[in-house]
């Protein structure tokens, strides 16, 4: 079924879509196209005038001031995209470029760019060809656009650069000539158009927002089921606490754990004969803690969405009647202080989320406050058990604290002082995938120690939630009573982390209660 793209229109449900290793193919509105066509005619005219207009007629950045002869309008387009492609690093993720091309699609599909329809179907025929550029991770300082990594994107739309195509990597001209494609032949301002946005930023966070749904979803399953095996009070999830409070993410955070607690028979145990009055802060302040991080991922959804349907290139089109001096428009919607902020709050999240997973790791193994044998093993001394897994969750929780240093906060003036001010949204993103390995790989730890915690309060059941995930762990990962290593069940708890498995384990209404809403 093919995916319509609606310029300005674009949903967080949509873009979940989009962003998947096998998306449907896209089309764009047709509704759209009488849009384009009179930008596109407004930018001819102006080329074919006397006064000079930013990027149709003359140089870019610090040369701005250089006039550029008529003859020459179409060389500069592609003289710019071959002299910007000079990024670095690994190439970004065929999911990635995917939602980059359709992102530009529609951004230039808004009728404020000035470019041609070709444009527009010849990025949505890459995508839904499969042919993807091969994009570097790295050369995007966040203002004046992506420059680099999306003159990498559009190089092969001219025949140029390199793409992936039918599982191999090929310049860009053989690719089109085996896909049936024709060359595209830039007109004015078309260039500037194509690298001009913040469309690699935008994507980057998004893949990690939609990413960190599933890690967040784990988390707040996995501090359930260690509350239960630490045998910790339902108490301070008691929906009257949160009420007054009045944090929407907190709220719904409590009901979810109460959810996932519901009809514990551990629970029923103690409930007599617990001595302890209150329980640590990472399992009473459970709720307080990820509730913030949910509103936090949620601001972050919401600007990350608007970017999405925004329109970010330089100088803009507002097509009318005849050329004014209002009809093009120089500004500064390149810049991606927004992308890189709500990159940076989503960062902060990540990390919150592992360091209080990692906090309960070490409650777990403690046996004077869990009250569990020592390092979760029947024969401690002969056996380490779940000593040395902590300190692996302990090394990602402190690597992340490093990651999460805002990038915004940076900026280093490029283009000769030209542009004196940058967001660095494009690394903003990108780090937080390598977070979110982290923070699912702490969260696949605490999963298989909290089940741990539970076989020795055997033969008392958890609630039923959690006993379906404790069948789900079990399925790759054995109960230890002797000393393995668990470096492969590892892995295969993140796999289930990463993949949203753990929540729909659960079958519970667990991923209702915490989705992004943007309400």
């Amino acid at each position: 079924m093919t995916e319509v793209l609606v310029p300005g229109a674009l949903t967080l449900a949509q873009l979940r879509r989009l962003c998947c290793a096998d998306p449907a193919p896209a089309a764009l509105d047709p509704t759209f196209r009488a849009g384009i066509r009179a930008a596109a005619q407004l930018v001819r005219r102006a080329a074919e005038g006397e006064a000079p207009v930013y990027g149709v007629n003359t140089g870019f950045g610090k040369l701005a001031s250089t006039r550029i002869a008529h003859e020459d309008l179409a060389t500069l387009q592609l003289r710019l995209l071959r002299s910007h492609a000079v990024g670095v690093g690994e190439p970004l993720e065929p999911r990635v470029v995917r939602l980059i091309l359709l992102l530009k699609a529609a951004s230039l599909a808004r009728g404020h760019s000035g470019v041609r329809e070709e444009v527009v179907d010849a990025l949505l025929a890459l995508h839904n060809g499969n042919l993807l550029p091969m994009v570097p991770c790295q050369g995007s300082v966040g203002a004046s656009g992506d420059l680099a990594p999306l003159a990498h994107l559009a190089l092969p739309l001219v025949g140029e650069g390199e793409v992936f195509y039918q599982g191999e990597r090929m310049p860009a001209a053989r690719a089109l000539q085996q896909a049936g494609l024709q060359r595209l032949r830039l007109s004015a301002k078309e260039g500037l158009a194509l690298i001009n946005g913040t469309q690699v930023s935008t994507a980057l966070a998004i893949d990690a927002l939609l990413a960190s749904e599933r890690v967040f979803e784990a988390a707040v399953i996995a501090g359930a089921l260690t509350l239960d095996a630490a045998r910790g009070s339902d108490g301070p999830f008691d929906a009257r606490i949160h009420a007054v409070r009045g944090q929407p993410g907190q709220i719904e955070c409590a009901a979810a754990y109460r959810a996932l607690m519901a009809n514990s028979e551990i629970r029923r145990s103690h409930l007599e004969h617990d001595d302890r009055v209150q329980d640590p802060y990472c399992l009473r302040c459970q709720p307080q803690v990820m509730g913030a991080c949910l509103d936090q991922m949620r601001y972050a959804a919401a600007v990350l969405v608007r970017e999405a349907n925004a329109v970010t290139d330089n100088p803009l089109v507002f097509a009318g009647a005849t050329i004014t001096q209002d009809s093009l428009l120089s500004g500064g919607n390149f810049h991606a202080e927004p992308v890189a902020l709500a990159a940076d709050a989503l960062a902060v999240a990540i990390a919150e989320i592992g360091a209080i997973a990692e906090r309960r790791i070490a409650m777990l193994v403690d046996t004077a406050v869990s009250r569990l044998p020592p390092f979760l093993t029947p024969e401690p001394g002969l056996n380490s058990g779940f000593m040395i897994v902590h300190v692996t969750a302990a090394a990602l929780a402190s690597e992340n604290k490093s990651l999460a240093h805002p990038a915004s906060v940076d900026s280093l003036p490029t283009s000769a002082n030209q542009e004196d001010h940058v967001s660095m949204a494009t690394f903003a993103a990108r780090r937080l995938q390598p977070m979110l390995r982290n923070t699912a790989h702490i969260v696949a730890i605490e999963s298989l120690a909290a089940a741990q915690g539970v076989e020795f309060l055997r033969p008392l059941r958890s609630a039923p939630a959690l006993e379906n995930v404790m069948r789900l762990l079990r399925s790759v990962s054995p109960a230890m009573m002797q000393d393995r290593s668990l470096a492969r069940e590892i892995e295969a708890v993140h796999r289930l982390v990463s993949s949203g498995a753990i929540g729909h384990a659960t079958e519970a209404e667990i991923p209702e209660l915490l989705a992004l809403r943007l309400a």
